[in-house]
């Protein structure tokens, strides 16, 4: 083999010998952390959310790095696939309710703006449907449900939710104009409890952009990579997806990498820090 490698059998013997250098025993460390983050993620997170995941363990390394190490031990995180489905169907004797976001999903606090949307997931049983309420704020689902139809009280449900957990105070409302939303019963519950809705275009994943990228995410890290033979196995993975992972732990680029639920509890702090310091100046 030396031979016709062209290389001397002590070079071999010696390169085989050689104790790893400080760099490359660096990276062997590394390796590992990134393989626990990547498999923690179920391995769904790409390198910005991995070295998210390292920094916050206090381990400090560059993206290049990061990257590279991925690459050779064949690390990938999930993307996301265009998706043209479509659950909006308009019903032409109820009139939406006017667009109050012209596409501008800002919120300065939680409760100022929610999105709402659809969608459906498959199993071997059929079709279950699943409907959510997210605050633009911290991008955190505050309300969702499950239906086997896709009717106005499936939304209904969703928005009790997010009234139940939330409380808001004149929070606006935004979703498509599928006939559930435009519903007399959906209208009557909003203008009951003080919600403001607000409606975008037909047809236009633009004008609900946000619900559609919680969607495609669900999709990617989710709904593609498993099947289920139930409704009751599909409710189970995608309530465990939504509480115990996309809440509490998922990160999220929009919001520096933290989770929804870190997001809001940050923030807090430095609300009642800021709060505690103006009382004890004014004391």
């Amino acid at each position: 083999m030396c031979k016709t490698l062209k290389v001397s059998a002590s070079g071999f013997y010696g390169w085989r010998d050689r104790p790893l250098c400080k760099r490359q025993r660096a990276n062997a460390v590394l390796t590992v952390q990134i393989r626990e983050a990547f498999v923690a993620s179920d391995e769904t997170y790409g390198m910005p959310r991995i070295r998210a995941e390292l920094m916050d363990a206090g381990i400090v390394a560059s993206r290049k790095r990061i990257a590279a190490l991925m690459r050779q031990e064949h690390m990938r995180g999930v993307s996301r696939r265009r998706s043209f489905c479509v659950t909006t169907e308009r019903d032409a004797r109820h009139r939406p309710a006017p667009d109050l976001v012209k596409r501008e999903f800002v919120a300065t606090d939680i409760n100022q703006l929610w999105v709402a949307d659809m969608t459906y997931i498959p199993t071997w049983t059929g079709f279950l449907y699943l409907a959510m309420v997210i605050d633009v704020y911290s991008r955190k689902v505050v309300g969702w449900a499950f239906g086997e139809r896709m009717t106005s009280d499936l939304v209904i449900l969703a928005l009790n939710m997010a009234l139940m957990t939330r409380k808001p105070q004149s929070v606006i409302h935004h979703s498509d104009q599928g006939s559930q939303y435009t519903s007399i019963a959906f209208g009557n519950r909003c203008k009951e409890m003080g919600v403001r809705p607000s409606m975008g275009t037909v047809g236009d994943a633009y004008d609900n952009a946000m619900a559609e990228s919680f969607f495609a995410s669900l999709e990617c890290e989710l709904i593609a990579r498993r099947t289920w033979k139930t409704k009751t196995e599909a409710r189970l993975a995608v309530f465990t997806w939504i509480e115990s992972w996309y809440n509490p732990r998922r990160r999220h680029s929009g919001l520096n990498y933290l989770s929804p639920n870190n997001f809001e509890r940050k923030n807090q702090e430095k609300i009642n820090n800021t709060e505690n310091q103006i009382i004890h100046e004014l004391q």
